[in-house]
């Protein structure tokens, strides 16, 4: 089932039809409007990744991966906010699945690097078409032109200036 789009969440059931709620402030706030497009989009993306038992931080950790071959674990847990102990957790698990492998760093001895395995890279290419392609749906109300400015400037919000 399709998350429910923001009209569905105006009306109550018990309510007469014209008892919207008012949510002038709540709708002139970023922070609202992005967890509000999150809800819309998240079950989609939960739904759609199922096939491959990744959840949104694993999607991020295999996507990450194939385009930053033999990163340390430091660098990806920066990149992605995910302190150290849960990141060693979460590619304990992907490693356990076949996905992921650690390897000595050949130029630093003390340390990691993270790299995909064969299958890793398979399913990581299948599941960044599929979240390409859920998106594309999810935004399909956007023309190209809005959906590139609407990620331009969230990314303006947290990407180095």
């Amino acid at each position: 089932m399709l998350p429910k789009k923001p009209a569905d969440f105006d009306s109550d059931d018990d309510a007469a039809p014209s008892a919207a709620l008012d949510q002038q402030l709540l709708l002139s706030l970023v922070g609202y409007n992005c967890r509000r497009a999150y809800i819309t989009i998240m079950p989609l993306f939960e739904k759609r990744m199922a096939k491959f038992e990744l959840r949104p931080v694993d999607f991020t950790v295999l996507s990450l991966l194939k385009a930053n071959p033999n990163i340390n674990q430091k660098r990806l847990s920066k990149a992605i906010n995910v302190s150290p102990p849960n990141l060693a957790t979460l590619l304990d698990k992907l490693e356990q699945r076949g996905l992921v492998v650690r390897q000595r760093n050949p130029q630093d001895r003390r340390s990691q690097v993270l790299a995909l395995t064969p299958a890793g890279m398979r399913m990581c290419t299948k599941a960044e078409q599929t979240a390409i392609e859920l998106e594309l749906k999810a935004t399909e109300m956007l023309s190209d032109a809005e959906r590139a400015q609407l990620i331009g400037l969230l990314q303006k919000m947290f990407l180095p200036q």
